[in-house]
């Protein structure tokens, strides 16, 4: 493969658009619809599309909010340099803070705001007459198989970007170069650790799709999607470039064992909902799972 299948920005005249965020609004719109086709086959009263849209939203503050609150002493410089052109020239504001917020995000913050917003609206939506947490906790299994697609597309993101997400040296065959302007220390071919996970994500999504048309206890799904997704993510870091710091693994490891006890933990503690959801069936009949 050869390194002209990295870009990090398609050059359209005068305008630069970045891969990794054109690919993140796919991974956006694959999620919502895969959604709304289980908000379809359930029966959900929701919008599939405003669900998805908050998620992302509030997914994107709760990341850059977790990363800058890790170092508030660069925070404050940071904030400095914002305001440094003072309020009277706003633009010069603006753009400071646009090419601040551009970098520096943080996976769990976002996963926690992610979860949160899901819970929320599960709990107004009242998906299967269900209500309170466990209304919110029915959302998220609603939202597993969006999620493990969505991921998977945005991964691309990162290999078309060559932001540094890339793996250890390969000999093998489907190995890649990185472009010279990406964010990697060598030249060497390397293993195109995202395109794994891509195809991980996919066989995920349609695994928890295919479990999610017969009738589960609440919180069962979420459980299951917790443990895949996080053996997934703990087994491509060994062929990943990432510092080992803990035991031999890395952060992204040890939070991969995380997910996988807490979705283990979920499974065990699931709890049967009342009532069973209705599926639509392609001759558009309902009938009780």
């Amino acid at each position: 493969m050869n390194a002209r299948i990295m870009y990090p920005y398609l050059n359209i005249g005068s305008f630069h658009i970045g891969t990794f965020g054109l690919l993140l609004w796919l991974a956006a719109v694959a999620a919502t619809f895969l959604l709304h086709r289980n908000f379809v086959r359930h029966g959900i009263d929701a919008d599939a599309l405003n669900v998805v849209a908050l998620v992302v939203v509030l997914g994107i503050l709760g990341a850059k909010t977790w990363h800058e609150l890790q170092s508030i002493s660069e925070l404050r410089a940071s904030m400095r340099q914002i305001t440094a052109p003072t309020w009277r020239h706003p633009m010069d504001i603006l753009s400071e803070f646009l090419f601040w917020f551009r970098a520096g995000f943080a996976w769990f913050g976002g996963m926690v705001a992610g979860v949160a917003m899901l819970m929320i609206q599960g709990r107004n939506a009242r998906p299967e007459g269900l209500t309170g947490w466990w209304a919110g906790v029915r959302m998220l299994d609603l939202a597993a198989p969006a999620a493990a697609l969505g991921y998977g597309v945005g991964r691309i993101g990162c290999l078309t970007s060559g932001d540094g997400d890339y793996g250890i040296k390969t000999t093998l065959p489907w190995g890649v170069h990185m472009a010279p302007n990406a964010l990697v220390p060598t030249r060497d071919l390397v293993q195109p650790t995202p395109i794994y996970e891509f195809f991980f994500s996919l066989a995920l999504a349609w695994i928890l799709w295919k479990l999610d048309s017969r009738s589960r206890t609440v919180g069962w799904l979420t459980g299951v999607y917790l443990v895949l997704s996080g053996l997934g993510r703990f087994l491509v870091e060994f062929v990943r470039i990432n510092p080992r710091l803990y035991w031999g693994m890395s952060n992204a490891q040890v939070a991969a064992l995380g997910s996988m006890v807490v979705g283990g933990i979920i499974m065990l503690t699931a709890r049967k909902r009342v009532p069973g959801p209705v599926l639509i069936e392609p001759a558009g009949t309902p009938t009780a799972a």
